[in-house]
């Protein structure tokens, strides 16, 4: 009686837990307000309230980044005319401007036809298509959100698993046959969705149907995977970089080494580095790099390979040539590209170099191609319409309607990332982020190369149950100031952390793209964690390669660069202190 008592309390509290946390969260974190430095401590307050309504989504994220807006001002932190600009500074034009042009890729199908032509160029053995699907997703999640490419790519993936194999509720039942349906099995099998005589034995077939479940979760898991890693490799592709630059904007106004195109000439070969070693991974674990499947005859195999190549011919023929719509999508999508990455790429002149120094940032060059898109016809122009009182008189149709663009934004990131701006620029002014930064003078023993790895680790650990913008704009200004502390380039330690906050793979949780995958009811929580934990460690040694090769070689990492001296008030006592860091400088 007392057991059922408890567990009728138990479901009523989980039902009203979101309540308890929004009431009892402010109360348990008071004492903040009054056992440390007066502005501190406010400031600190805001960013646990905030930090624990991220983690267990009691409000909407998107809720939650507002409270800078009251809480600042009223508890006497910063003035509202200083919080408010923060939630639409040049950054979050440069995100808009890349959601409107994935919005207009969208409308017309360009992402489904870029997704089937990959897929006929790989080829249709397992291996091969896991590393197209994984080649298609990264790719189109570069430009696309990760959440959309995966919708996306998903049910395309489906399609070609049940011309591989079948239908799954059919595999499933094979791989489950005990010793009293074998002879049903035997006898007559229904093989990759067609009725056919099966002259295998019946431990063969389950060999077999088990190989194929292990190649349809490989499917299933490698595109929320791959989403998220391609991501990372442009600075639209996900909230945490363009954190990153408003959030280096605030701290480091002098910093210029992070645009559009020499984020993408770092994040780029990391990106194919980690997905190369992601596909070994996935294609092991999952049965698809596998010598019997490359070079044994198998004629089951061969007829499903067969059928699947077919249905992806037939899918991109059906979509038909490039109409007049996606030919202008596909230029501007291409102008968009070409024009961030050269507007200053750094190691040569860039076309800013014809503006007015430092008026024209990648927000302006988003804004005016995207602009273009509500203007220019879908529809092929003609002279001769204006002479023919035959054609038809039906309304001008632009590529792209606000109507479409309104619905297709996530509006709500937009405001997470004024929150996550606005939480910046709190910490900075209330001399929060110092103040911590004084606390973790004992990690200045840890030598630099360690202490970046132990960042994104820690930072890919705690997305697995965070929001990975949520994760960033908590922990962002902490690294900042703990690099200005050991007098380490800060892009050393801020990077890694930002780009291993995009590698959340372990739980279905974690990410949207992982929820999306996980329901499929196909996959279970074992598969992500067993695949996702090794991703993590592989993503974790990919940023650290990548940060002290050509990363050092970019943004010269191996010496404490002269923007970030002002923030730097105590740099003589810190090289006193720490002397051992110099030594790392003068040898990274």
């Amino acid at each position: 009686m007392d057991n059922l008592r408890t567990l009728v309390v138990s479901k009523k509290l989980w039902c009203v837990h979101k309540q308890l946390v929004l009431l009892l969260t402010p109360l348990v974190f008071l004492p903040l307000l009054f056992t440390l430095p007066e502005k501190e401590g406010k400031c600190l307050y805001v960013v646990v309230l905030m930090a624990v309504f991220w983690c267990t989504e009691a409000l909407p994220l998107a809720v939650t980044a507002m409270l800078p807006v009251c809480l600042f001002p009223t508890l006497g932190v910063l003035p509202s005319k200083k919080v408010c600009p923060q939630y639409f500074l040049e950054t979050n034009f440069l995100f808009l401007s890349g959601l409107v042009m994935a919005s207009s890729i969208e409308e017309w199908g360009l992402h489904r036809r870029i997704a089937l032509k990959v897929l006929t160029i790989v080829g249709v053995k397992p291996a091969w298509l896991i590393l197209g699907m994984m080649l298609t997703s990264s790719f189109l999640s570069m430009w696309l959100s990760n959440t959309a490419t995966t919708a996306m790519m998903l049910p395309i993936a489906s399609a070609i698993l049940e011309s591989l194999f079948g239908d799954l509720e059919t595999l499933k039942q094979k791989c489950k046959s005990t010793e009293e349906g074998k002879d049903d099995i035997m006898n007559g099998t229904l093989m990759d969705g067609i009725e056919q005589t099966d002259m295998r034995t019946s431990e063969e077939i389950r060999i077999e149907s088990e190989y194929q479940m292990k190649v349809w979760k490989g499917f299933l898991i490698c595109i929320p995977y791959a989403a998220s890693i391609g991501g990372t490799a442009t600075l639209t592709g996900t909230a945490p970089n363009l954190i990153l630059i408003g959030q280096l904007k605030s701290y480091f106004p002098d910093c210029d080494l992070i645009n559009f195109g020499s984020w993408f000439a770092f994040a780029f070969p990391l990106m194919l580095l980690f997905l190369f070693l992601g596909w070994i991974w996935i294609a092991f674990l999952y049965g698809g790099l596998n010598t019997r499947l490359c070079y044994k005859k198998n004629n089951h195999r061969a007829e499903a390979e067969a059928r699947a190549r077919a249905l992806i011919e037939e899918d991109y023929r059906k979509l038909g040539p490039l109409n007049f719509a996606e030919g202008a999508i596909s230029f501007f999508f291409v102008l968009f590209a070409v024009l961030l990455f050269t507007r200053d790429p750094k190691f040569v002149p860039g076309w800013s170099v014809f503006f007015k120094k430092g008026y024209v940032s990648d927000a302006v060059t988003g804004v005016i191609i995207v602009s273009i898109l509500f203007f220019f016809p879908s529809q092929k122009p003609s002279l001769s319409w204006w002479f023919d009182p035959q054609a038809s008189n039906s309304p001008y149709v632009p590529l792209l309607s606000w109507k479409k663009a309104q619905d297709s934004v996530p509006w709500n990131i937009i405001l997470l990332l004024g929150g996550g701006f606005a939480m910046a620029k709190g910490c900075e002014e209330s001399g929060l982020a110092s103040w911590i930064g004084g606390h973790l003078q004992p990690l200045a023993e840890v030598p630099p190369a360690a202490a970046a790895v132990l960042i994104t680790a820690f930072v890919a650990c705690f997305t697995e149950f965070a929001s990975n913008t949520a994760t960033i704009i908590i922990f962002l200004p902490v690294i900042a100031e703990l690099a200005i502390r050991v007098t380490i380039n800060p892009l050393y330690f801020m990077i890694p952390a930002t780009v291993g906050c995009s590698y959340a793979f372990m739980l279905p949780v974690s990410t949207p793209p992982n929820s999306i995958a996980f329901a499929s009811g196909h996959l279970m929580v074992k598969d992500m964690v067993k695949t996702g934990f090794f991703m993590n460690i592989l993503g974790i040694l990919s940023v650290s390669l990548a940060m002290n090769t050509w990363g050092v070689a970019m943004f010269n990492l191996n010496t404490y660069p002269q923007w970030a001296q002002p923030m730097n008030k105590s740099a003589v006592i810190t090289n006193v202190l720490f002397p051992s860091v110099q030594s790392f400088n003068a040898t990274l």
